[in-house]
Order: structure tokens, then sequence, then C-alpha cells
């Protein structure tokens, strides 16, 4: 693991504890940046379906909400995780909120974004590969479903 791994990079959980993210080495990772009350937040229901297809293959949704976008995640983290639950059935982790698109963005969004684009909306998708690299980006109107997605993640899932 290498000094600016992605497994390095230290994450808030839900219930307020703090670890990085070498647990999920080795694993095939879909970090998220969502939001509750966004015209995307259906694609929970997306990823769930995607997360229980693949979840049995090594593959992990990391969820972190932000109201860095439109305000559209006010609420507590607690009520994230409720909402999440009650009305997606979601089961992949949910993190604490960060910020994904202001100037004091999390240390993992900016691992991810690099040099690239900034965060643009809520539900963008990042696909991390075994190793820790980013392999694609989609963007927020992508669905988790989508061909795009599906092809990638399953040849993620090959290496």
């Amino acid at each position: 693991m290498t000094k600016n791994s992605i497994y390095t990079i230290s994450v808030t959980t839900a219930d307020g504890k703090e670890k990085t993210l070498q647990e999920y080495e080795g694993k095939v990772l879909l970090i998220v940046n969502v939001a509750s009350k966004c015209g995307f937040t259906s694609q929970y229901e997306q990823l769930e379906t995607i997360y229980q297809k693949y979840k049995e293959q090594g593959f992990e949704i990391l969820a972190f909400p932000s109201n860095d976008f439109g305000g559209q995640e006010p609420g507590t983290v607690e009520d994230i995780v409720e909402f999440c639950q009650v009305n997606y059935g979601v089961s992949f982790e949910v993190f604490d909120k960060v910020h994904a698109g202001k100037e004091e963005t999390h240390p993992l969004f900016q691992h991810l974004i690099d040099s690239n684009e900034p965060v643009q909306w809520n539900f963008e998708k990042f696909l991390i590969s075994r190793d820790g690299e980013l392999l694609e980006r989609f963007e927020s109107k992508i669905k988790p479903d989508d061909t795009l997605v599906i092809q990638a993640l399953e040849a993620a899932l090959q290496q």
C-alpha cells in the first residue's frame, strides 16, 4: 500500500467511528456522493440492486452524503441512514456527511478528482479497482444499472 493510496484515507462511519478504507482493499468499490432530496435520489434503488447482485463477488458501495449541491442533504446522518433503509432498503454502507464539492473537499473526494474536474452534482459515481485505482467516473445522470456502469463493474470484478 503506497502512501497516497486510497486505502490510507480516513473516513467517518455513520455512527461516528473513524476508519481507513484499508478494510476494502481487494474489493471493487463504487464510491458515490449521495443526497436524499435530489432528482437522482431514486438511484438508491438501483445501487441496492447492483449491490445485492455483485456483493458476493467482492463488490462494495460506499455512500457519502453531501449537502454541497443545492442543499439537498440537510438532515443529520441518523436521518439519512433511516431514510435510505426505510425508503430503499439500503444495506450498503452509508458514511457520515462530507464535503464533495467545496473548498474544504473531503480528502477522499480530493483523491478521486485529483487533477480531474471537480464533482459537479449529487450521485456522481467512482469505480475503484481491487488495487485501489480509479477505473471509471460516471456523472449523476448515468444510472447505476446503466450498461456502461455494469460492463465496467463486471470487467473490474474479473480482474
